[in-house]
């Protein structure tokens, strides 16, 4: 078998890139071609057939898909696959998934800069794929959502809906304004927020805690802004140590929350009885930090099965149904509790 010599004599085997640039089509195109999922005009196809044969490309993946016409892979696209919520909703993909017959590829995408984006969609598509879902968690997450071709099936994963796709949510934004809505309701005058970063420029997190501090006429403070490492959550716990005024405290996961109360003790002040503070997921740690944390159960592996669910249905043709949404469940611990005077119980 003949292959593409590569700059400098060495040869590789070609690409499914190789192929688009012969033909002078997208990668896209090539993919259509080679899988038959939808149609592609003749002298598109032509010109894709004619570069196949003499670049000698022969895809294994691909030609099976020729044979059976149905692809049995289904890619998962995401920002990150070590975080607690992403991990979760990977494996509740993957059981979903094996369960029916198909096997799960996982592409990372790590960043929204558009080449990164384009060069991990392009990998993605080298393959013979079912459908897509992608976790629509964070920036990288929705560019790589508004790259996918139109013709193969995909499911969006994430806490915020959005209209015109077929989407699998948590509703955080309702789970965050009852969170807030309980803090108030201990007693706090109003309840601070540290932000994780948000897929777009607000989330449902902080979408629902300042919900519920509007409706209850309670003053509104700036949000605090912390990175994904927990430990950036130290240092704003540092600075809210420093405002007596803070006494309640709502953190964007549970692991910056850990973050916050290392940052708190650092500054000689106690949880609950100086600072109420309040996570996000129920992470396997919550309950066994000291104190328990309160958090919002999100069930983040049903979240991968439901959506899963939603793009069969879409690969067989055998419903229409667009959206699947659950309501994350709170959970009451010793972290938070009705507010007192600092150092005084």
């Amino acid at each position: 078998m003949s292959t593409k010599k590569a700059a400098g004599g060495n040869a590789r085997n070609p690409t499914i890139t190789d192929v688009a640039e012969r033909a002078g089509v997208s990668v896209p195109t090539v993919s259509r071609v080679l899988t038959g999922a939808a149609r592609v005009s003749p002298a598109k196809r032509e010109l894709v057939e004619a570069a196949i044969a003499e670049l000698h490309y022969r895809p294994s993946a691909a030609a099976r898909v020729l044979v059976s016409r149905k692809s049995q892979t289904i890619a998962v696209i995401a920002g990150n696959t070590s975080r607690y919520g992403y991990a979760e909703t990977i494996r509740g993909i993957e059981i979903a998934a094996r369960a029916e017959g198909y096997t799960v590829m996982i592409t990372v995408v790590e960043s929204a800069d558009e080449d990164e984006v384009d060069r991990a969609i392009a990998a993605t598509l080298t393959q013979a794929l079912a459908g897509i879902a992608v976790l629509k968690f964070d920036p990288p997450g929705v560019a790589a959502l508004r790259k996918i071709p139109s013709d193969l099936p995909v499911v969006a994963l994430s806490g915020t809906r959005e209209t015109g796709m077929r989407q699998a949510v948590l509703d955080e934004a309702a789970a965050a304004e009852e969170l807030t809505d309980y803090l108030l309701g201990l007693g706090h005058e109003t309840v601070h927020h540290v932000r994780v970063p948000p897929s777009r420029r607000v989330d449902g997190r902080t979408t629902g805690w300042k919900r519920a501090l509007a409706k209850a006429n309670a003053p509104i403070p700036p949000v605090r802004d912390a990175s994904w490492l927990p430990r950036s959550g130290v240092e704003v716990g540092r600075e809210l140590a420093a405002d007596p005024s803070v006494t309640a405290v709502f953190c964007g996961n549970d692991e910056i929350a850990m973050g916050v109360m290392r940052g708190l003790a650092e500054a000689g002040l106690r949880v609950p009885e100086d600072v109420s503070v309040a996570g996000f997921d129920d992470h396997p740690l919550a309950e066994l930090w000291n104190p328990p944390m309160t958090t919002v159960d999100q069930d983040f592996a049903d979240l991968g099965v439901r959506g899963f669910q939603l793009l069969l249905q879409a690969i067989d043709g055998t419903g229409d149904r667009l959206y699947s949404s659950e309501r994350p469940r709170l959970v009451f611990r010793e972290s938070a509790a009705a507010p007192r005077p600092r150092g005084v119980g």
